[in-house]
């Protein structure tokens, strides 16, 4: 029997937009629809909504991606909907720690909710920054994330869509060694500002990784939408027409968000594929 015979791979994502309009829940889509027919695999999701219906998924998932979201992420600290969130996280980790489940959960956790869980393990400090980060930005590999499978066929640097106000700074080494956690990449180099670069990616363990970026913006459908009349007004009245017209050129340039569109998360979801593959032959 081949993998195109068994069961489908079952997704769950979470969603961290608490009723926000946003890009990030209909990019996820499209890359699970596009992945699916691109390697003819049956790919089933489903969607819950974390922060207002307090809803979570049950470990009957392979897959598990934690979107972005707008707001704090040091507010919500021991809010009832935050309990809910980290003890499905925990959960995923038991069920990954018992030796006698094979088959492990493979988490990927994006922008808030990778500050959240940074925050939750304490491999760093969480603050917010000075200015917002806002528009598509450089991203520098580590030496660990010229290794890390997610990121093959990535440049260094490789380019992102960042839009935060918060950050995840000042790693906590002893933490991230007692975990088994290694950071991935970092933002910019800025010789001209004297503040500390952030960690934009991390792998925590072998089976969760998250970005401090948006891997699943989808250069096309941003350029539009930030061209539509609204968006246009609101990026310029608070950023300025250059980085309106930059953060255009930029999407629309084939090496830059494009390319890491058609690379991380689809890689994510390929590694965890050939994961499941493997281990299901073995059984």
């Amino acid at each position: 029997m081949n993998w195109t015979d068994k069961k489908a791979i079952k997704v769950a994502i979470l969603d961290m937009y608490e009723g926000f309009a946003n890009q990030g829940m209909r990019c996820i889509r499209e890359i699970l629809n596009q992945f699916g027919e691109n390697e003819s695999i049956s790919l089933d999701w489903d969607e819950f909504e974390v922060r207002i219906e307090k809803q979570v998924p049950d470990l009957s998932y392979d897959i598990y991606i934690s979107t972005g979201g707008p707001g704090s992420p040091l507010e919500s600290e021991g809010s009832d909907w935050e309990k809910v969130y980290f003890n499905w996280l925990a959960s995923v980790e038991k069920f990954n720690a018992n030796p006698a489940n094979v088959i492990k959960k493979q988490v990927f956790f994006i922008c808030h909710s990778y500050q959240l869980v940074s925050r939750h393990y304490k491999v760093a400090t969480v603050s917010k920054r000075k200015s917002t980060s806002f528009g598509v930005f450089p991203i520098h590999l580590m030496t660990e994330g010229k290794d890390e499978v997610v990121f093959q066929g990535l440049k260094n640097p490789f380019y992102c869509v960042d839009s935060r106000d918060y950050q995840v700074i000042s790693p906590n080494h002893n933490r991230l060694q007692q975990m088994g956690a290694t950071i991935l990449a970092i933002e910019k180099e800025r010789p001209h500002i004297p503040l500390e670069r952030a960690i934009m990616a991390i792998r925590f363990n072998e089976n969760m990784i998250g970005t401090q970026f948006h891997p699943e913006a989808d250069a096309i459908g941003m350029s539009l939408h930030l061209q539509t009349t609204e968006k246009k007004k609101t990026v310029i009245e608070n950023y300025g027409f250059e980085k309106w017209e930059s953060m255009i050129s930029q999407l629309n340039d084939p090496d830059k968000i494009m390319w890491t569109y058609t690379h991380i998360l689809p890689n994510f979801l390929q590694h965890a594929v050939d994961y499941l593959q493997l281990v299901e032959m073995d059984l």
